[in-house]
């Protein structure tokens, strides 16, 4: 069974489809025991699926949109 460890080391390869079909089965068996790695790999799922969405060029009013949300932030913090 592999470690936490290297299941992590995997997990990019896992998810574009690139282990052999023994490394695929590996990582599989270990997903069913570790909830923590299932976790790990739901969350870069997640990422991937949120990075596809972002558009290509930031939009023309980053800084100020980043301005903003600075203020909001130091505001809530205060509360």
């Amino acid at each position: 069974m592999l470690t936490c460890k290297q299941q992590v080391a995997r997990s990019s390869d896992y998810l574009d489809g690139q282990l052999t079909f023994r490394e695929r089965l590996l990582v599989r068996h270990h997903l069913l025991f570790c909830p923590n790695c299932r976790r790990f790999i739901k969350q870069m799922r997640l990422l991937g699926a949120t990075l596809k969405k972002l558009p290509e060029t930031p939009p023309a009013d980053l800084d100020s949109t980043v301005e903003r949300m600075m203020r909001e932030r130091s505001r809530s913090s205060e509360s």
